[in-house]
């Protein structure tokens, strides 16, 4: 990126872009293997709230400031700067832009459209002319406290959030935090009562044509996450509609929350602080507390008599179901489903053997790279996140000049770290051909620790079987005549080979 383009660019565009690379890096995958590859990138986006000072103030003579404000750019910058070859766009419903973006890219991959998704959501409260618009709405608490569903309940406050999403099919990712089970859209279309009211009617359609689809019972949905931004408007007709889809033969009260009580409303990018709290209920096995609940709104009956409860202590997370609903406050509505993963670790992911474990990985400054290796060596060995940064630093990446290794043995005891600068020079390759070590008792025996060794003699040991020859007589054999080396019988039926 030139010097003009970053001091033009949108600060909601340098966030994501930051978050992007870290969304990927936690997926397991390093950057610079997306390269022209088949994978989206959906943004879910209202406004630009930096537009009034890069478009009709800070005026540049080449006219960069029209693409670092633009809303397309701001999808197409992570493609461009990505090199993905995917679909590349923003999706803008107002508050439900988040679920759009994902039902958008769930439906890309599901139809082979692309092979996976860049989903990301971000709202930056930059400009005060925005907050008085929304106060004159007559949607923003006066108290500067959001209630979902409570009796003082007067509105939300907004809020910011930058989030990312890599969605891909679970049969190819490395880490899974939940499964998309299904997601639906809607419309309210047209409404007496004006644009901005929500349809009971035509959220209870949606919640009913969804759980109909998907072939999940309503029942067996324990928790749903609400759109829940405490209007006077917005929270009963949610709530109604929930009971009339969920509530039927229901054993049990449907529990029910809203992130907003802790967050506030982040709007376009709500959608994805929603799965968060999700995520976390799946991660810990407890529902997060909604706060800011005292009593129930009088005209919320689902709520007085009890068929549903707002959660308002950490509760433990049952069966895994968790419903997401997110409303824009034009009529698009949206509905997910999420069941989490019921992969476990086995025995918390240390390993079965004695081998110490490499770790290598890079960074943009010394000190990046040091925080990160003493926090590896600081928590207890897990060999499916050493896989993890294995792939992701398999391979260069772009910006990142310094290197550090780290051997952690199996009580996660350091024993050698390191690190330096890296120029990218290139090197000749040396081969060194050591006349020393093959002296060094049981060293066989050692390098059979390593399965990949392990299995490259026993398709050896195969072979030497048809000539009636095992490798322990050629290793006995030659013990006796050369020092007891294994090594040197190891080099002897690789000749014989």
């Amino acid at each position: 990126m030139c010097d003009i383009q970053a001091n033009t660019i949108d600060p909601l565009l340098r966030r994501l872009l930051e978050q992007t690379f870290e969304a990927i890096v936690d997926a397991g995958i390093n950057p610079m293997t997306l390269r022209k590859q088949n994978i989206a990138t959906i943004l879910g986006l209202t406004f630009v709230e930096s537009q009034k000072e890069l478009l009709y103030r800070d005026l540049q003579v080449n006219g960069v400031n029209l693409i670092n404000s633009c809303k397309a750019s701001i999808a197409n910058f992570i493609s461009y700067w990505l090199d993905l070859k995917g679909p590349s766009n923003v999706v803008d419903s107002a508050c439900s832009s988040s679920l759009y973006a994902i039902a958008v890219a769930f439906n890309y991959i599901l139809s082979g459209r692309c092979e996976e998704a860049i989903v990301a959501a971000g709202n930056l409260c930059l400009n005060l002319t925005m907050n008085v618009q929304f106060f004159r709405l007559g949607v923003l608490s006066s108290t500067n406290y959001c209630r979902p569903f409570d009796v003082n309940a007067n509105g939300y406050t907004r809020s910011e959030s930058i989030s990312v999403l890599y969605l891909q099919k679970a049969k190819n990712a490395k880490r899974i935090y939940a499964l998309c089970k299904h997601i639906k859209l809607n419309s309210d279309g047209f409404k007496q009562e004006g644009i901005t009211y929500p349809s009971e009617c035509m959220q209870t359609q949606l919640l009913t044509d969804f759980y109909t689809e998907c072939g999940i019972l309503p029942t067996n949905v324990e928790y749903v996450e609400a759109h829940g931004t405490g209007t006077k408007a917005g929270d009963p007709a949610e709530l109604s509609a929930l009971s009339n889809v969920f509530c039927k033969n229901r054993k049990n009260p449907l529990l029910i929350g809203s992130i907003k009580s802790n967050l506030g409303h982040t709007e376009a990018a709500s959608g994805m602080n929603q799965i968060v709290k999700a995520i976390i209920a799946m991660e810990t096995g407890f529902i997060p507390p909604t706060i800011n609940f005292t009593s129930p709104r009088q005209e919320i009956e689902s709520l007085r008599n009890g068929t549903i409860r707002v959660v308002t202590e950490s509760t433990r997370l049952t069966n895994g179901y968790i419903g997401i609903n997110s409303f824009g406050f034009g009529g698009a509505n949206s509905h997910l489903l999420l069941k989490w993963n019921p992969k476990r670790k086995i025995t918390n992911g240390l390993p079965n053997d004695d081998l110490p474990r490499l770790v290598t990985i890079s960074g943009r400054t010394e000190e990046s790279v040091q925080s990160f290796l003493k926090d590896i060596a600081n928590y207890q060995l897990d060999v499916e996140y050493i896989r993890l940064l294995h792939d992701i630093y398999a391979y260069n990446i772009d910006g990142h000049p310094w290197r550090g290794y780290i051997v952690l043995n199996k009580m996660q005891q350091c024993l050698i770290k390191e690190i330096q600068a890296y120029r990218n020079d290139q090197k000749s390759i040396w081969f060194i051909f050591s006349g020393v070590g093959s002296q060094w008792f049981e060293l066989g025996q050692h390098l059979l620790k390593f399965s990949i060794f392990a299995r490259s003699m026993e398709i050896c040991d195969n072979v030497l079987k048809q000539y009636n020859i095992s490798v322990t007589s050629i290793t006995t054999m030659i013990d006796e005549k050369m020092d007891k080396s294994p090594l040197n019988a190891l080099i002897c039926i690789v000749a014989i080979q």
